[in-house]
């Protein structure tokens, strides 16, 4: 029996459907763990309007309150690389998920801020661990031309959560003083979903390779990218690793410094820019510095943010493997930079319209979503070679992590200290230093294979 050419063609076809469908269920599955980021993190913007009332808590209290769970973050994504790299991608975000869990609930039955912020520090925990690991396995599962969006995946995800995190404080702001309780038990849900994902994907096959489970690996690469595509990539994964030892003196070597370099940079530089005061401290900047909102008007102002972060971020997912990483970079850093110069100015200005200085805020967070959000997940999951993409993934992740800490744990004091338009003035001027380290330094990955890249900054 023949097949004529047309239908050769056709299976052809249907076979790269199949197996992007494939890649597309498993990426999506894993950046299930990005909503719970996303949610979890931005939750405490409607929690903490309620919390401070109910347990009469100062500024430091409160920036304690917001920081435990950006706390616990850093110390996962310490700890991720070990975990990871040991214990392999899947089973660690298993244990992510439980914590995801456990977090959610222990936080919501706290009777207490101490234990309200050892709760949210376990939940810090989860996200440090998948922060690291999921845009990590989604890279490498992905096909090079589709890898920038897929990782994007999780940053959509990520921003999904966050506007769910809105809504839900929105919605459930209610049923009184006593709702943020449910505002934090909802995510026990997706929580539970993810879990159960999980044990439907296999583990990734480059790490499976590079642990010396050649054919586990070659069996998952065949179903991503057919048996005698699977065949080269087995081939080029065992040639990158044969020349890795794997270890943490690989990681600090020569010959990786620069590479950490650019992830260590982006990773802080995503977050010195400011964004996560919008997302965690929106509410009470609203209420307390823009003239005649309540506490419904914020948060309704808080969904709004939440949209315009989410449709910024779909804007990036198409784009990044179009324009490629560089220009997008550039492109965000330098209009929030100009974003929040606008909204120095009207901050600045005696009664200037609240919409004026909404719209600032929005145009900030627009820039942030279409490239300083995404952009630098997706570089860090694609420069490090394979044996040490865990260990330097987690350095570049506990650097931004570290950065989130200290916007979130400063921002209200500098606030007290420097005014409103003082503190969105330095994050301004470092946007501004994003984009020309950008211009000058970070090179372009659109395009290439993992190995193609590891290969590029050999050189």
């Amino acid at each position: 029996m023949h097949l004529s050419s047309g239908s050769m063609e056709s299976n052809t076809i249907d076979a790269r459907a199949q197996s992007m469908g494939y890649v597309v269920l498993l990426a999506t599955t894993t950046a299930i763990s990005g909503f719970l980021f996303g949610f979890d993190t931005a939750v405490i913007n409607g929690v903490l309007l309620l919390l401070r009332r109910q347990f009469t808590l100062s500024n430091l209290q409160t920036e304690v309150a917001a920081s435990s769970l950006l706390l616990g973050c850093l110390l996962g994504a310490a700890g991720a690389s070990v975990i990871g790299d040991r214990y392999g991608r899947r089973k660690s975000l298993i244990l992510s998920a439980v914590l995801f869990a456990l977090s959610s609930l222990g936080a919501a039955a706290a009777g207490t801020i101490t234990f309200f912020s050892i709760a949210r520090l376990i939940g810090g925990l989860a996200i440090g661990l998948a922060s690291v690991l999921t845009p990590v396995y989604i890279a490498e599962i992905s096909p090079s031309k589709n890898r920038g969006t897929l990782v994007s995946l999780n940053q959509l995800a990520i921003v999904i959560g966050i506007l769910a995190a809105y809504l839900v404080n929105w919605q459930l702001s209610r049923m009184g003083e006593a709702s943020w309780r449910w505002m934090l038990a909802v995510a026990a849900i997706p929580a539970v979903a993810f879990f159960a994902g999980l044990f439907a994907i296999p583990e990734s096959p480059r790490w499976l390779i590079g642990r010396g489970r050649h054919e586990e690996g070659q069996r998952i690469l065949a179903r991503i990218f057919g048996a005698k595509a699977a065949e080269e990539q087995v081939r080029s994964v065992q040639k990158a690793a044969a020349s890795e030892e794997g270890s943490w003196h690989e990681v600090f070597s020569p010959a990786m410094r620069k590479r950490l370099g650019v992830g260590m940079a982006l990773a802080l530089f995503s977050q010195v820019t400011g964004i996560n005061t919008v997302l965690y401290y929106g509410s009470i900047i609203i209420s307390e510095h823009f003239p005649g909102q309540s506490t419904g008007m914020a948060l309704a102002a808080n969904v709004i943010i939440g949209a315009v972060n989410l449709i910024f971020t779909i804007v990036a997912m198409v784009f990044l493997d179009r324009w490629g990483r560089r220009v997008i970079l550039m492109t965000a850093s330098g209009g929030m930079g100009l974003a929040l110069t606008l909204l120095v100015i009207g901050l600045h200005v005696h009664n200037a319209p609240a919409v004026l200085m909404l719209a600032s805020i929005l145009l900030y967070v627009a820039f942030f979503a279409l490239g300083m959000g995404p952009g630098p997940w997706l570089i860090i999951s694609e420069i490090f070679p394979t044996k040490v993409r865990g260990r330097a993934a987690s350095i570049a992740t506990s650097t931004l992590w570290t950065g989130t800490l200290v916007v979130t744990f400063t921002f209200l004091t500098l606030v007290n200290v420097l005014n409103l338009w003082g503190t969105f003035a330095i994050y301004g001027a470092l946007s501004f230093v994003c984009f020309f380290y950008v211009w000058k330094v970070v090179p372009e990955t659109k395009g290439r294979t993992l190995e193609e890249i590891q290969e590029a900054w050999g050189k």
